[in-house]
């Protein structure tokens, strides 16, 4: 059980008395603005923020395209040179140029055809079938669904005159 409050001291009676009713007023405007204010210099930083942000990324994006280049063209030129010694290897162990050439032509095209493959699986993983799919549960998009009824609904014929 806890111990019995003391009870409060007097009041002081030389506190300030409160202030009238436009005083008041004055006050509650003043804070508005100054928080009116605050909020207005959040948002200019806030805006100045996302704009330096947007130019370091589509400065990096421009970078990051210039550099995928230079390894396209370095990858497809080791590519090639490692093609035309596994050819020259296999020649020199006695295969034919038509078969060695044959050889690292299938291995390309097994590879393209791989990449070719995952690269569906990547395309199909950014169609955001889930979001897409809750949207539809929202009653939002549905559009797709009523385009393709609409496209297979028989029309009907016109009525013979």
């Amino acid at each position: 059980m806890p111990p019995p409050r003391e009870p409060d001291p007097p009041a002081d009676d030389a506190r300030e008395p409160p202030p009238h009713l436009d005083e008041s007023v004055r006050r509650i405007g003043a804070a508005g603005r100054a928080s009116l204010d605050s909020a207005l210099e959040t948002g200019r930083a806030l805006r100045k923020l996302v704009v330096a942000d947007l130019a370091l990324a589509r400065s990096a994006l421009g970078r990051a395209l210039a550099w995928t280049g230079v390894a396209i063209v370095f990858g497809a030129s080791s590519w090639l040179l490692l093609m035309a010694a596994a050819i020259a290897l296999l020649q020199a162990w006695g295969w034919s140029w038509l078969a060695a050439s044959a050889i690292c032509a299938g291995l390309s095209l097994a590879v393209t055809v791989l990449a070719a493959w995952r690269v569906s699986c990547f395309f199909d993983h950014a169609g955001m079938h889930a979001t897409r799919r809750q949207l539809r549960r929202l009653g939002i998009g549905d559009d797709d669904e009523e385009e393709q009824e609409a496209a297979t609904a028989p029309k009907p014929e016109p009525p013979a005159a």
